[in-house]
């Protein structure tokens, strides 16, 4: 089963959401498949682009399984007592 990644639809300038200050704002979408994500971010396009492929990336990660996964090793260094 080929599961679809997710991308940037849009992101475009809109007036502050309510409740909101500032005057740079805009609106993102991502999707995936049929599903959407709507969200909105302070900042230059350039800044809230960034940030919103920072999102996907890490969705994209997340659904391959591989974000949060660490593989431990005990180490002997910190077991050794020093005798002198």
């Amino acid at each position: 089963m080929i599961e679809e990644k997710y991308g940037i639809v849009s992101v475009e300038p809109v007036k502050p959401p309510s409740g909101m200050t500032g005057d740079v704002w805009h609106c993102y979408v991502i999707e995936q498949g049929k599903n959407s994500i709507r969200g909105y971010r302070q900042g230059s396009i350039d800044s809230v682009t960034r940030a919103v492929e920072e999102i996907v990336f890490r969705l994209n990660e997340r659904q391959r399984g591989k974000f949060g996964r660490v593989h431990l090793t005990m180490s002997s260094h910190g077991n050794k007592k020093d005798p002198g």
